[in-house]
């Protein structure tokens, strides 16, 4: 005699199926989430200083493990665009560039013979980054000169270090709007166990007798 199945026993059974095959796409989904990129919009911001308009637009950053899946590291994508609209300075010559000096508020400008718009991101390992983070990094430099800039640069941080990613640079050699624009700049941050913040910076310096310099913050964000 062929065996038969009660169709209430069939219904539970199809409903169990079904509850594992959920359970099973659930833990996919899971595991997908966990390794998932993360998108940040930034704010816009402005900010006036003597003889320039500081403007900071289309910010944002990609979020990422790093593919070394050591626990120590990430990598970020950042873009944005960096504008001086500039109504007096010298007209200076261009040079000598002797780069980033790395003492204490450099803020990763540099000495040179003309004025300068300058831009990138402090990162910092398990320190929020205010004032007196910023005070405290040390300039680690990437060239990625050109338009619309990309690159990679890596960034060795241990706890409590704060470090300036240089971006890119304009020279100002009279008045004008200068601008330095860059798409998905890759910064690879390498030896932080514990969480990671950026945020950019915009310099600008003016050289001449009244020489000053304005500095525009970004909004920190968490790197992970």
């Amino acid at each position: 005699m062929k065996a038969t199945q009660h169709p209430a026993i069939r219904s539970a059974a199809a409903r169990a199926g079904a509850g594992a095959a959920v359970m099973v796409a659930v833990g996919l989904l899971s595991t997908g989430a966990a390794n998932a990129d993360t998108f940040v919009p930034l704010p816009d911001d402005q900010k006036l200083g003597p003889g320039v308009t500081i403007t900071r637009t289309s910010e944002s950053a990609l979020i990422s493990p790093s593919l070394a899946a050591n626990g120590a590291g990430r990598v970020v994508w950042v873009s944005g665009n960096a504008t001086a609209d500039v109504t007096a300075t010298p007209e200076g010559e261009v040079g000598p560039h002797n780069g980033p000096t790395g003492a204490d508020g450099t803020n990763n400008s540099s000495t040179h013979g003309a004025s300068q718009l300058n831009t990138g991101y402090i990162v910092g390992c398990q320190v929020a980054i205010g004032d007196d983070a910023i005070s405290a990094g040390l300039s680690v430099g990437v060239d990625m000169s050109g338009g619309n800039v990309g690159g990679s640069v890596g960034v060795n941080l241990g706890p409590g270090e704060v470090k300036f990613v240089q971006i890119d640079f304009k020279d100002i050699t009279e008045p004008g709007k200068y601008s330095v624009e860059y798409q998905d700049a890759e910064i690879a941050i390498q030896g932080c166990a514990g969480y990671a913040q950026a945020r950019a910076y915009t310099v600008v310096e003016i050289i001449g007798d009244h020489y000053s310099k304005t500095t525009l913050y970004g909004q920190p964000f968490s790197i992970g």
